[in-house]
C-alpha cells in the first residue's frame, strides 16, 4: 500500500521563489550581453569614420591679368555756378517774365515789383534837388551883395581917412558877409543831401526790376503777379539759375576709411538712376580736409568736374561714382580665398587617425560628432591691406598641402597681385576643404 505525501505551503513558497529568481538572473544576463554588444558596436561605429575620414581640397587657378583698386561714393550732381536770386525791397509782383527751363542773358529783366511809390519817391527826390539848388543861388547872391557892401564902405573908409564910415558898421558889414557865405554852404550841403536822397530811390526804382546777373537757364521761380513779397528780414529767393548746365559738379561723401586713398586729379565714373547702364566719367578736383558726419558716419566732401554736353545730367540727381585709386596692369593674381585659407592640423595625418583613435576615451568616442561631410571650417582671416606684405598660400603636393611664400600687392577685394614668388599663371592653390568619408562620396 502506497502512501502519498501533500507538500507543504512553505515547501510550495520556496519553490516558486526559486524559479523566479532563475528567471530575473537569466533576463539581467541577457541585458548586459545586450548592453556589451551594443557598447561594442558604438565604439566601432564612431572609431572608424575618425581613421577613414579624408580630407578634400577646393582650389582655384592663379591668373594673369589687370587689377583695378575702386572706391565707391554716392553724391549728387549740381551746377558750377548756382545763383540764388533775391529782392531787397518789399512789395507786390507787377510782372513775371520768364519761367523755369528758359534760358536767359545777363541783364534780362525776369520780373518787376510794382513801382508807382518809387517813382513818387523820385519825383519828390528831384523837387528837393531843385529847391536846394535854388537856395544854392539864392545864398550865392547873398553873398554877393554882401561882399559888394563890405567893398563900398571900405573904400568910403579908406577917402574918409578913416572918418567914415564908423567902425562897428565895418564890423557889421564883414559879419553879414560871413553869415552869406555860410548860408551858401548849407544850401550847397542840402543839395548834396538831395542828389543822394535822388540817387537811392532811382536805385530802389532799379532793384524793383529783378534782372539776371548771369547768362544761364532758370532752374525754378517763385513768385508769380500779384504776390506780396516780404523782405523786411531777410532777401526770399525768387529765382534759382545755373549759369551753364554743360559743365557740371558731382560733390560724393567718401568713406574715412577710404579718403586716404583718394586724391585730386584721379579718374572716375558714375551712374545715375535715370540712365541706367550707361557710365559717365568724371575728374576729382577737390577732397575736402574737412569732414561731415552723419547718421555717426564720417565721411568727406570729394568734388568732381563732369561733361554734360548733351544735357542729359540735371541738377540734383543721385549718382554712384567709382573712384580709379590704383591699377596694375598685366600681374599675377591670387585670390583672396587661397590667402585666407589656413589648413587644418590634422590634415595631414589622415593615415594615422586610428592610432589617435585608440588614445580616446571610449566617452568621447560615444559623443555625437559633425556629419562627415561638413568639415570643420577654420577661422576666416580678416580682410586686411595686404600690400607689400608676406604671406602664405597652400598648392595641393601629392594629394596634401604644401605651404608656398608669396609677396601681395595691391588687392580689389577678390584678388590680390603677386608682387614676388614662386607661383605661376594656372597653378592651383587651395581656396578650401572639407571632409568626405572612406569610399570617396560625400555625407550629407
Amino acid at each position: 500500500m502506497s502512501t502519498t505525501t501533500t507538500p507543504s505551503v512553505q515547501d510550495v513558497l520556496k519553490q516558486q521563489a526559486g524559479s523566479k529568481g532563475k528567471r530575473v538572473w537569466k533576463n539581467t544576463l541577457a541585458m548586459l550581453v545586450a548592453l556589451a554588444i551594443a557598447g561594442g558596436a558604438g565604439w566601432y561605429f564612431f572609431s572608424k569614420p575618425a581613421t577613414t575620414r579624408q580630407p578634400s581640397y577646393q582650389t582655384q587657378p592663379v591668373k594673369r591679368g589687370n587689377l583695378s583698386v575702386t572706391v565707391t561714393a554716392t553724391g549728387n550732381l549740381k551746377p558750377l555756378n548756382q545763383v540764388d536770386i533775391g529782392t531787397e525791397l518789399s512789395g507786390t509782383v507787377d510782372k513775371v517774365l520768364v519761367d523755369t527751363n528758359d534760358t536767359v542773358k545777363k541783364g534780362q529783366e525776369l520780373a518787376r515789383l510794382n513801382t508807382t511809390q518809387l517813382n513818387d519817391t523820385i519825383t519828390k527826390s528831384k523837387a528837393a534837388l531843385a529847391s536846394a539848388e535854388a537856395k544854392v543861388k539864392q545864398a550865392a547872391a547873398t553873398v554877393k551883395e554882401a561882399r559888394a557892401n563890405l567893398n563900398r564902405l571900405q573904400q568910403l573908409h579908406a577917402a574918409s581917412g578913416g572918418k567914415l564910415p564908423a567902425r562897428a558898421e565895418l564890423d557889421t558889414a564883414a559879419a553879414t558877409l560871413e553869415r552869406a557865405q555860410a548860408d551858401e554852404a548849407v544850401s550847397k550841403s542840402t543839395v548834396t543831401s538831395a542828389k543822394a536822397e535822388l540817387r537811392s530811390a532811382e536805385t530802389n526804382l532799379g532793384k524793383a526790376i529783378i534782372t539776371s546777373p548771369i547768362d544761364g537757364v532758370v532752374l525754378s521761380r517763385a513768385i508769380e503777379p500779384g504776390q506780396t513779397v516780404a523782405a523786411s528780414f531777410s532777401a526770399p529767393t525768387l529765382f534759382t539759375l545755373a549759369e551753364d548746365l554743360a559743365k557740371m559738379e558731382l560733390e560724393v561723401g567718401v568713406d574715412e576709411a577710404d579718403v586716404g586713398q583718394v586724391k585730386d586729379g584721379q579718374t572716375a565714373e558714375f551712374t545715375v538712376d535715370a540712365w541706367s547702364g550707361r557710365k559717365y566719367p568724371a575728374i576729382i578736383t577737390r577732397v575736402s580736409l574737412g569732414s561731415t558726419l552723419s547718421d555717426n558716419v564720417v565721411t568727406y566732401l570729394t568734388t568732381m568736374t563732369v561733361e554734360n554736353a548733351d544735357l542729359t545730367l540735371r541738377p540734383g540727381m543721385t549718382a554712384t561714382a567709382t573712384i580709379a585709386t590704383n591699377a596694375r596692369d598685366d600681374v599675377v593674381l591670387i585670390p583672396n580665398a587661397a590667402l585666407r585659407f589656413t589648413p587644418s592640423p590634422t590634415a595631414g595625418n589622415a593615415g594615422t587617425g586610428g592610432a589617435q583613435g585608440q588614445n580616446s576615451s571610449f566617452l568621447s568616442k560615444l559623443m555625437p560628432r559633425p556629419p562627415g561631410g561638413m568639415a570643420r571650417q577654420q577661422p576666416s582671416k580678416p580682410e586686411t591691406d595686404t600690400s607689400n606684405s608676406e604671406q602664405t598660400v597652400w598648392v595641393l603636393d601629392n594629394g596634401s598641402p604644401a605651404p608656398v611664400k608669396v609677396k601681395t600687392g595691391i588687392s580689389d577685394g577678390m584678388m590680390t597681385e603677386m608682387v614676388a614668388g614662386e607661383l605661376q599663371a594656372d597653378r592651383q592653390v587651395i581656396v578650401g576643404s572639407s571632409s568626405a568619408n572612406g569610399n570617396g562620396g560625400a555625407k550629407p
